[in-house]
């Protein structure tokens, strides 16, 4: 029998945030739904994201780099963007096996017709096709909507057009994680009434800027809107694994909830890293390791956890595996199928390393214990430019990437620079698409 995939992503939620990552209270907001999660099924400690909010979700519905794909950025309404139609997706492979696909949150790949959820795969979708800075459009100092686009919530169906709802701004702004569960929920009982497997993906609002909880929560914590908002995206979180239990199909459900990148580096709504050093737009492991926990009882065994590597290219490679499908042939896919790992059939990750793009500049290169970085940029805008000698870490001994220790360890540049030139060849043989590029 067929599962269910429930796909559940936060947006710009940090490692350090969660009760199960060291968080939660200590941050002013318990996570008792998330945690209960954690300690039902595996959670990653080395789960690795793209530098940002599009090149992540380009690298989880593809299974691809972003550098391949022209997804690189976050680009204003209006301007060319989003994955060209060539472009084969998850839900695109789930829908041949017979699933019932549904997009409810941020999409943030494509908001011209061609290339909404509902033409790339999804039988329905309900959210925002950009970023949530948009809901402060209407309440900015000159904001002037003739040259400006009013930001809308949306939703479509596969064969028609997608239609705006309603305004996105600050106030739908605080209420559409509400909404987006509650349509999850009726989808999944929908298709579980009709016995139809389903996949769900659920990229949620929260904690992207400006973080604003949903009245209900406003105050709740006592601490201010970030951790008001971390309370209401666990509750949230709760009212899915809760419609699961009510529906009998916990066993039956694979579930995994992570993160898109790295935590906000803006104030007042900088988030945390735990031990690792930086924030998302950044190379640094505060930037590309974010929170993963997969429950799938009877399957994946409760209460393990590994710091093995794992990359979000590889959501793409092994979620087609579960759903019984194939992945492309024709093009280079990055992700690596890590079911054996997941289910506990292997202690290790099928994956040893991963090169890591800025939009057009190789930044890093991790591998094993080891992390190479071709330039520096600790902080946003703080960077020194393209290294004359990189610098390398070993990430295990110095989390904080303080302590260059490439003169002591040149052997380790060998292995790294053999899956760059790997990537690179890859590359000439299937030539990346360049931002912005519209379909053929």
């Amino acid at each position: 029998m067929q599962p269910n995939i429930v796909l559940i992503v936060a947006d710009n939620l940090g490692w350090g945030e969660l009760g199960c990552y060291g968080g939660g209270a200590l941050r002013g907001a318990p996570t008792p739904h998330i945690d209960r999660v954690a300690q039902q099924g595996l959670l990653l400690h080395n789960f690795n994201v793209e530098s940002d909010c599009v090149p992540t979700r380009s690298a989880l519905m593809c299974g691809r780099h972003p550098i391949r794909t022209g997804c690189l950025q976050s680009v204003p309404p209006g301007l060319p963007q989003g994955l060209k139609r060539s472009e084969i997706t998850l839900p695109e492979l789930l829908s041949a096996q017979g699933y019932a696909t549904a997009h409810y949150g941020k999409w943030h790949l494509g908001d011209i017709e061609g290339r909404y959820p509902s033409d790339r795969g999804f039988d329905e979708w309900y959210g925002i096709p950009r970023t949530t800075d948009e809901s402060q459009f209407t309440s900015s100092i000159g904001y002037d909507p003739s040259v400006a686009d009013l930001p809308y919530i949306m939703e479509g169906r596969k064969g028609e057009p997608s239609r705006t709802v309603k305004l996105y701004d600050l106030e739908s702004r605080r209420t559409i994680d509400e909404e987006l569960v509650e349509r999850s929920v009726a989808f999944m009982q929908r298709h579980r009434a009709a016995g139809t497997p389903f996949f769900l993906y659920l990229p949620m609002v929260h904690l992207h800027f400006p973080t604003l909880p949903h009245p209900d929560f406003a105050g709740k914590s006592g601490v201010g809107d970030f951790a008001d908002s971390m309370m209401e995206m666990d509750y949230r979180v709760g009212q899915i694994c809760a419609a699961l239990e009510q529906m009998g199909i916990e066993e039956e459900t694979l579930l995994i909830f992570c993160s898109d990148n790295g935590p906000e580096f803006r104030a007042p709504y900088r988030g945390t890293a735990g031990p690792w050093r930086g924030t998302y737009h950044t190379a640094m492991e505060g930037s590309l390791r974010v929170p993963f926990i997969m429950r799938w009882p009877g399957k994946v065994a409760a209460g393990r956890s590994s710091n093995e590597i794992v990359h979000v290219t590889d959501l793409y490679s092994t979620l087609a595996e579960v759903g019984g499908a194939a992945v492309p042939t024709d093009r280079p896919v990055d992700g690596i199928n890590q079911l054996s790992f997941f289910l506990g059939e292997s202690d290790k990750s099928a994956r040893e390393g991963f090169l890591f793009y800025i939009k057009n500049e190789l930044r890093a290169v991790k591998w094993r214990d080891w992390k190479l970085h071709f330039y520096w940029e600790p902080e946003v805008n703080e960077g020194k430019g393209k290294l004359e000698s990189p610098y390398l870490f070993n990430t295990l001994a110095d989390p904080k990437e303080e302590t260059d220790v490439l003169v002591f360890n040149t052997w380790v540049m060998g292995p790294m620079l053999k899956m760059v030139r790997a990537f690179n060849e890859s590359v000439q043989k299937h030539p990346n698409t360049p931002p912005g590029q519209l379909d053929d």
